[in-house]
């Protein structure tokens, strides 16, 4: 019996194209329209909190809205692709798009943004390229493709701790941006490498820890680098630990690997920061 050829899918460069540009506009609209900044003031848990948001910031929001349904577009031009396979592939260029956008929306005004607008296009495309391939567990370039996925998840997260805690982002914001990309960034790592397996309660847990972390970190007097990488070590380990438990590997192998990942992270933390 012989053995399936490896074939290798490229998405069809027009999609590609017109989804990229389609979410580099929604960026270049917040450099071109001004809107005025609200006050918003509330009190939580006898907490006052108060903070300035405008409009631009829900563009933001609206790009990661257009990430993943032009990624579902872009992937249902796959040869394989199966009816309800696409919504796993929405989560990192979700999560792409918003980090660039809320990226973008803390940087000021220059050379700087506009450099910023151009990786944030050049990593875009990665993203769905690399979406497109995990598609086909026999493409060649699925491996690559898997780790590069996994990689760009993480990396955005400490891409994001370190905007919003070098712009001052209020706790209550920073703590729930920090959810949702840790939920995200391990839920879809927990799907890549336990074959397709839905891991939604680790995933929760993870977040939820990163989260209270980041709660108790915010006050402390920490550099934006040394807060996100001390955020960054404890999110990828138990995601590391969640998939060595999942599949059943021994307590004391499962915990060596993301034990070693911490120390690094936070040998980092101590050494950068």
């Amino acid at each position: 019996m012989q053995a399936m050829p490896e074939q290798s899918h490229s998405p069809d460069a027009g999609r590609l194209s017109v989804l990229t540009a389609m979410v580099l506009l929604t960026y270049a609209l917040t450099h071109v329209i001004r809107t005025p900044f609200y006050p918003v003031s509330f009190t939580l848990a006898e907490m006052s909190l108060d903070f300035e948001l405008n409009l631009n910031a829900a563009f933001a929001l609206l790009a990661a809205a257009l990430s993943a349904a032009g990624a579902d577009w872009l992937l249902r031009g796959h040869p394989s692709i199966q009816a309800g396979e696409t919504v796993e592939h929405w989560l990192v260029p979700m999560l792409t798009a918003l980090v660039v956008g809320i990226a973008l929306y803390t940087l000021p005004t220059g050379m700087v943004w506009w450099a910023a607008f151009g990786l944030g296009g050049l990593l875009l495309v990665a993203v769905f390229t690399a979406e497109y391939v995990v598609v086909d567990p026999t493409d060649p370039r699925y491996p690559a493709a898997s780790v590069a996925l996994t990689v760009l998840a993480f990396a955005l997260y400490l891409i994001l701790a370190v905007a919003l805690r070098a712009s001052g982002t209020p706790w209550l914001l920073l703590m729930l941006a920090l959810f949702v990309a840790g939920g995200l960034a391990a839920l879809r790592t927990l799907h890549l490498r336990l074959n397709e397996r839905w891991e939604f309660t680790w995933a929760l847990v993870i977040a939820l820890v990163g989260m209270q972390l980041a709660a108790g970190l915010y006050f402390w007097p920490l550099t934006p680098i040394r807060f996100g990488l001390i955020l960054l070590g404890p999110v990828y380990a138990l995601t590391g630990l969640a998939v060595n438990l999942v599949e059943e590997e021994p307590f004391r192998r499962a915990v060596i690997e993301p034990a070693v990942m911490l120390v690094l992270f936070w040998g980092l933390a101590i050494w950068l920061g």
